[in-house]
C-alpha cells in the first residue's frame, strides 16, 4: 500500500520512476536531448497540477482549448501573447552578450506572418500592389554592420499589414506578394520603399488566443509595425519590426514586441520642395531607420529560425 502523501507526490519515487519511464531514460534508443526535455516537461506540468490542484475537468478542459488551438492554427499567435516568443528573444540576446556580441539593432520577435521569397529589388522598391485608400510612406535608410561601416549587398526583407491590418497571403484579397519585398542595397548600404502606413490589427476576436486574453483580462491589440529581416555578408541576420510611435498600443503590445530603439517618428512630409526632392507631388509621411549589423562570431547561437511558415500559392 503506498504511502505517498498528498504534499510529496511529485517527488515521490513513484513519480519520479514514472517520469523516466516517460521520457524513455530506461533505454540507449531514442534523442537524448529529446528525452531531457520531454522528462522535464512531463515532471514540471505534473508539478503544476499537484501544487495548483488542478482538477481532472480542468486537465481536459485545457487539452480541448490546446487541440482546437491547433486546429486553428493559432499556436504562432498565441506563443508571442504568452510572451514566450520574446522570451526566447532574451535568452539569444543573454547567450550573445556571453559570446561578445554586444550593440547593434535590437532583435524582436518574427510572428506568424512571414511568407519567404518576396521578389527582390535592387537599391529601391515599390510594395503597394493592390490601388488602396492609404497614406503614401516612404522608409529609407541605410545598412551597416556595428562599427557604422556600410554594407552594400545586404538584402531587407520587409513585410507588413495594409491599411485593415491584414497581410497578403493570409488574406488572399489581396495580391500574393502586397506589401512584401526584399531590397537589396546599394554600394552605399543604402534601402528605400514606398509603401502605405500600415495599421495595427488584433486578434480574431472569436479565436483561441483572444478566448484565453478574455479570461486573463488582457486585449489582444498590436501597435502599427513594419517587419524585417536583414542580412548582409559576414554578419548576423536579424530578425526586427519598428513600432509607429504614434499608435496608442506602441507601449502595450499584447505580444511584447516593442523593444527600446525599434519605436520610430512618422514624419509628415508637406512643404513643396521637400515633396518635389522626393519626386512626390502630393504630401506623405517619412520614417528614417538605419540597421546596424553584428559580425559573424564563432560559437554564437545561430541567429537563423528554423520553423513552419506560411508559402505563397
Amino acid at each position: 500500500m503506498s504511502t505517498i502523501t498528498e504534499s510529496t507526490i511529485t517527488d515521490s519515487p513513484e513519480a519520479q520512476a514514472l517520469f523516466d519511464k516517460v521520457a524513455g531514460l530506461d533505454t540507449a534508443a531514442g534523442n537524448p536531448r529529446l528525452k531531457r526535455i520531454v522528462r522535464r516537461v512531463v515532471a514540471d506540468a505534473c508539478r503544476i497540477i499537484e501544487d495548483l490542484d488542478v482538477t481532472p475537468s480542468e486537465f481536459w478542459t485545457a487539452m480541448s482549448y490546446l487541440t482546437e488551438t491547433g486546429r486553428k492554427n493559432e499556436f504562432g499567435l498565441l506563443m508571442p501573447g504568452l510572451g514566450i516568443e520574446h522570451f526566447i528573444d532574451l535568452c539569444v540576446d543573454a547567450k550573445e552578450r556571453a559570446a561578445g556580441i554586444a550593440g547593434g539593432t535590437p532583435r524582436t520577435i518574427e510572428g506568424p506572418l512571414y511568407v519567404a521569397g518576396a521578389p527582390l529589388a535592387k537599391g529601391e522598391a515599390r510594395l503597394d500592389d493592390d490601388p488602396e485608400d492609404g497614406e503614401v510612406l516612404i522608409v529609407e535608410g541605410r545598412v551597416t554592420g556595428r562599427d557604422g561601416a556600410p554594407l552594400p549587398g545586404a538584402v531587407v526583407d520587409v513585410w507588413h499589414a495594409n491599411t485593415l491590418g491584414n497581410y497578403s497571403v493570409f488574406d488572399t484579397s489581396q495580391s500574393p506578394w502586397n506589401l512584401r519585398r526584399r531590397i537589396e542595397t546599394d554600394g552605399n548600404g543604402c534601402y528605400r520603399f514606398r509603401s502605405i502606413l500600415p495599421r495595427g490589427y488584433g486578434c480574431p476576436p472569436q479565436g483561441q488566443t483572444q478566448k484565453l486574453l478574455d479570461q486573463l483580462g488582457r486585449h489582444g491589440r498590436r501597435p502599427a509595425h513594419i517587419h524585417f529581416f536583414v542580412s548582409g555578408p559576414g554578419h548576423r541576420q536579424l530578425t526586427t519590426q519598428i513600432n509607429l510611435a504614434d499608435d496608442p498600443y506602441v507601449h502595450d503590445d499584447f505580444a511584447f514586441g516593442t523593444r527600446d530603439g525599434l519605436v520610430v517618428e512618422v514624419a509628415p512630409v508637406t512643404d513643396p520642395a521637400a515633396l518635389a526632392a522626393s519626386g512626390m507631388t502630393a504630401p506623405f509621411s517619412r520614417i528614417r531607420f538605419d540597421f546596424a549589423l553584428n559580425p559573424e562570431v564563432a560559437h554564437a547561437p545561430d541567429p537563423v529560425v528554423a520553423r513552419p511558415r506560411a508559402e505563397a500559392a
